[in-house]
């Protein structure tokens, strides 16, 4: 009799006796619909095909997984497929889990312990320089820059003209800058 003609469960005996053709014409009869439903599951054709591939092979290796009074072959096949595809897409979602995670390490990892100690004296030399500064100077940047208020809420505060303020800021700014040089501390942004 011809492979044709040959019932699925005919061609599993067969292919268990290592006949190639019989496997063939398995694929032949039930390849596309693996393939359809791996591809549908998984959005994407190269590992669909990877996956049409692994469960004729698997058939191929242990055709006696089959078991005809339990249901068809295309059923047997089928529920491989979803079997190996629902695997492959959690062991993708793992992996790429397993990826951000160990990006967001490398990424904290990368701020190392000479760049803390430097922002540290940083903002120490600020804090020294801020101080240093006379109280007509001070006051209104502190207002501006750390208590987070605009000008004109600065000038009201200090009780005075909102022109004077933002004079005495840059002013302040400017021998801040100065002072920080002095120090060694450059502005934000310039490389060291």
């Amino acid at each position: 009799m011809e492979l044709e003609q040959q019932s699925d469960a005919s061609l599993v005996v067969a292919i268990g006796r290592w006949q190639q053709q019989a496997l063939a014409e398995v694929y032949r009869r039930h390849g596309g619909a693996v393939h359809a439903l791996s591809r549908r599951i998984l959005r994407s054709e190269p590992p669909a095909e990877e996956i049409t591939q692994e469960v004729f092979f698997d058939l191929w290796n242990h055709p006696e997984k089959f078991d005809a009074q339990r249901g068809t072959l295309r059923s047997f096949l089928l529920t491989c497929t979803h079997g190996k595809s629902v695997d492959f897409v959690r062991s993708e979602e793992a992996r790429r889990k397993r990826e951000g995670r160990i990006s967001l390490e490398t990424a904290t990892a990368g701020y190392d312990i000479d760049r803390e100690v430097w922002d540290l004296a940083v903002a120490e030399f600020v804090q020294e320089a801020l101080r240093a500064l006379p109280d007509d100077l001070r006051r209104p940047i502190e207002l501006a820059y750390f208590g987070g208020q605009t000008y004109r809420e600065v000038a009201q505060v200090l009780h005075e003209p909102e022109g004077t303020v933002k004079s005495r800021i840059r002013t302040g700014l400017s021998r801040l800058r100065a002072d920080l040089a002095r120090r060694g501390v450059e502005p934000a942004g310039a490389e060291r």
